[in-house]
């Protein structure tokens, strides 16, 4: 045969080769940690940094209350966080202590 076919087809097989490995990589190393993280409940994949991230309300890190019941309730909704237990009713003072 031609010695340029066999020179060509060495070529072709090492591109092929490489391709296949560069595909594998990106695989373990990029899509399965984005993967494995969407699967988490709220959390964020920053491809970037390839971190996953917990997401944090604006007002954790301010400091400044949410006043609105709803408008809190929603947005630890949307985090994944649980909303604050109701609060058990007072007892009244003048109830008799056994």
């Amino acid at each position: 045969m031609n010695p340029n076919i066999e020179r060509l087809k060495l070529i072709f097989i090492c591109l092929f080769v490489a391709a296949a490995i560069g595909v594998g990589v990106w695989q373990v190393w990029w899509v399965m940690p984005a993967q494995k993280c969407e699967k988490e409940l709220k959390k964020w994949w920053d491809p970037v940094e390839r971190v996953c991230a917990t997401p944090v309300l604006i007002s954790d890190i301010t400091g400044r209350v949410i006043t609105d019941e709803k408008a809190l309730a929603e947005a630890k909704r949307a985090i994944g966080r649980p909303a604050a237990p109701a609060k058990a009713p007072a007892t009244p003072a003048s109830a008799p202590k056994e």
